[in-house]
C-alpha cells in the first residue's frame, strides 16, 4: 500500500565527512554550571550526569538521510492503522514500575485512545514508544516504501545534531533557551514538533535540543538503549547538548522519549 505523502516524513541530507564528536572537560564544567545556576543545586554533578560522554574527537561518517524533526503521532498513527500494533499508552502499575517523577495522571494528556492520538497532537512528537516500537515502525516504513529505514546510532544522531565543527548545541556554543523546548521557556509539554527555526542544526535538523530525548540504534548492553536530546522536562539544559548521553531500558515507554529514522 502506497504511504501518503502527508505520513512521509521529511529528510535531510548528511554528507559523507568527518566532525567533531563528543565533549572536553571545559564543556561538561559548563553544562554542569548551566544546570545549577538553573535548578539551585549541583545534583548533575555529584551524579556526574555527564562523565559518560565520548571524549571529544573527530569521527567520519557515511552520507545518510534522516528525519528533519522526529516522528509526530500523525506519522505514527499510518503505521498503526497499517499494522495494528499496540497503540502509545501504558497502564498505571507499569508507569509506577520505572519509579519517575512524574505522576501517572500526567501520561493521560500523552496516550492515545481507540487508536487515536490524543486532540489537538497530531503534529507532536510521538511519545509512550519503547525503542521496539520504534524499530517496528522502521521496519514497516521499509515494507511500504522498499527504502531501509532505521534508528539513527548514536554517532549519526550526534552527526545531524550539531553539524561538524563541534558545537556545543545545534546553533552554536551559546545555551539559548528560547531556541527549543525546555522547561526554562517552554509550556512543560510537548509541542508541535519543527516550531523553532532558530534551534537548527547547521544542517538542517529541528527539535534535536529539548522537546523528547529520542532512541537510538546504541545499545549499552541488552537492555539499555542510548537516548539523545534532552526534552520539554529539562533546564539548565546541559542534557540537551548533542554530546550528551544516557540510557534507559529498551522496553520503556516514556513521556519524555520519541525517535526520528535514519533511511539508507
Amino acid at each position: 500500500m502506497p504511504l501518503r505523502a502527508a505520513a512521509f516524513p521529511e529528510l535531510l541530507n548528511i554528507p559523507a565527512g568527518a566532525f567533531i564528536a563528543g565533549s572536553d572537560r571545559a564543556e561538561r564544567d559548563a553544562a554542569y554550571a548551566l544546570d545549577a545556576a538553573a535548578y539551585g543545586h549541583d545534583v548533575t554533578r555529584k551524579q556526574g550526569w555527564y562523565e559518560h560522554e565520548r571524549d571529544r574527537t573527530t569521527i567520519t561518517t557515511n552520507g545518510y538521510l534522516i528525519t528533519r524533526t522526529p516522528i509526530t503521532n500523525r506519522q505514527y498513527g499510518a503505521f498503526l492503522a497499517a499494522s495494528k500494533q499496540p497503540e502509545p499508552n501504558i497502564d498505571l502499575a507499569t508507569w509506577e514500575s520505572y519509579g519517575l517523577v512524574h505522576p501517572y495522571p500526567r501520561t493521560r494528556r500523552h496516550a492515545w485512545n481507540n487508536s487515536s492520538p490524543p486532540p489537538g497532537r497530531d503534529e507532536h512528537p510521538v511519545v509512550l514508544v519503547s525503542q521496539v516500537d520504534a524499530i517496528r515502525y522502521a521496519e514497516w516504513l521499509s515494507r511500504v516504501t522498499g527504502e531501509a529505514w532505521r534508528l539513527p546510532s548514536e554517532i549519526e544522531w550526534e552527526k545531524a545534531a550539531r553539524g561538524i565543527d563541534g558545537r556545543q548545541y545545534p546553533w552554536g556554543n551559546k545555551y539559548r533557551p528560547e531556541n527549543l523546548n525546555s522547561h526554562d521557556l517552554g509550556p512543560f509539554d510537548t509541542m508541535p514538533v519543527g516550531a523553532f527555526p532558530n534551534g537548527a542544526s547547521p544542517f538542517g535538523l529541528l527539535d534535536a535540543a529539548g522537546q523528547v530525548f529520542e532512541w537510538t540504534a546504541d545499545s549499552t548492553n541488552m537492555d539499555r538503549a542510548v537516548v539523545k536530546g534532552g526534552s520539554w522536562d529539562d533546564k539548565g539544559c546541559g542534557v540537551c547538548r548533542p554530546a550528551a548521553r544516557h540510557t534507559r531500558p529498551v522496553d520503556m515507554k516514556h513521556i519524555l522519549i520519541g525517535f526520528r529514522l535514519v533511511r539508507e
